[in-house]
């Protein structure tokens, strides 16, 4: 985004007094403990640290359990909790809504209909390309899913070597609910295990979550988390509007483009890995903006921050309400920050902004 420099467009002061930064490192810190310390084994890693200490050594059992479970499902909180919440900093920013999520652009559904064509039609492929694909066959037909949505939506919502965001939004609705029909028709074909694997991924979860899967997913989240806050300064100058963008030097198709493909990654690579997690892209950046204030040059990093506490946080409920059982992470999500939702409708309601 280059051309003539102008100042960044003056942003309201941070509206709580204490500093926001060092609390979600805090905040981040203490879930993770919670994460690693949270389980029906019994495995801790301080008393592993007091076993090596006094010189019994550590147990091949705990040891396992630490580093090729629970280890792996923490730092995939992280990432997917990281990936949604600065996927919906970055669609709010893109749509100038408070009440935008990366659903608007269809990546969501279109990741559900590959998921759900993975699960059902899955059986059907040669048995050395199943064999091949193995348990990466459902991440993959879900990420790939949810970019071929995205490259759709992107072509219909260019016209003239512009891209239209007001079409790119119904265009993401018509997509969403055609991507929808054509997961009910193969819902009626699923047999019952089929249909109980459907609903389990619908929910979301963190189980069973290992390093191979994080490494296919990481390089496509963390690239983002990094060069997002790059886009701070065009969203905040795209607040004011496009033409005012444009002549404070934001070059607005570009910043559109990584806007989207940003939000694509992201969202895609979480929802490969982790299945259906809702309303963290919602809450998460409007809690921060009431906390910091819209800038989101500052927004995006600590989004990504407190995405990652939350979701870590709602997957160590998940596991500690029903031991050695667990629920679906969405359950848990979808609890939290639904009346958080609920309440900033209300709250936007009174200001006369809905």
């Amino acid at each position: 985004m280059t051309g003539q420099s102008f100042p960044a467009p003056p942003l309201p002061a941070r509206l709580w007094p204490l500093p926001v930064l060092p609390l979600l490192w805090l905040l981040l810190a203490s879930m993770a403990l919670l994460a690693l310390t949270t389980g029906s084994s019994g495995v801790s890693p301080l008393r592993m640290l007091g076993a090596a200490l006094s010189g019994e050594g550590v147990a091949a059992r705990d040891w396992v359990v630490l580093t090729g479970i629970r280890l792996p499902r923490l730092v995939a909180g992280a990432l997917v909790g990281a990936a949604l919440a600065v996927s919906g900093a970055l669609m709010q920013g893109l749509f100038r809504n408070p009440l935008a999520d990366p659903g608007l652009i269809g990546v969501g559904a279109g990741a559900g209909l590959g998921a759900v064509t993975a699960i059902v039609l899955g059986g059907l492929l040669p048995l050395g390309l199943l064999a091949t694909v193995g348990a990466h066959l459902l991440p993959v037909a879900a990420f790939l899913g949810g970019w071929g949505a995205t490259l759709i939506l992107w072509h219909l919502s260019r016209a003239g070597g512009q891209t239209s965001v007001a079409t790119m939004l119904l265009a993401g609705i018509a997509l969403a609910a055609l991507a929808g029909a054509l997961t009910g028709l193969l819902i009626q074909i699923a047999d019952d295990q089929q249909l109980r694997d459907l609903t389990f991924w619908n929910m979301g979860s963190l189980s069973g979550i290992g390093w191979q899967r994080l490494a296919v997913a990481a390089p496509l989240i963390l690239p983002v988390l990094l060069l997002s806050p790059r886009l701070g300064r065009g969203l905040n100058a795209l607040s004011l509007g496009e033409a005012p963008a444009q002549h404070m030097g934001i070059e607005v198709e570009r910043l559109k483009r990584w806007t989207v493909l940003s939000v694509a990654a992201a969202t895609g690579a979480a929802v490969a890995i982790a299945g259906g997690i809702g309303f963290v892209g919602i809450v998460v950046p409007h809690l921060l903006r009431l906390a910091g204030g819209p800038d989101h040059r500052t927004l995006l990093p600590r989004a990504a921050l407190l995405g990652a506490a939350l979701l870590i946080g709602a997957d160590v409920i998940a596991r500690a309400i029903t031991p050695p059982a667990e629920l679906p992470i969405g359950i848990i999500t979808a609890c939290l920050g639904a009346p958080v939702f609920l309440w900033i409708l209300l709250r936007r309601a009174r200001a006369g902004e809905v």
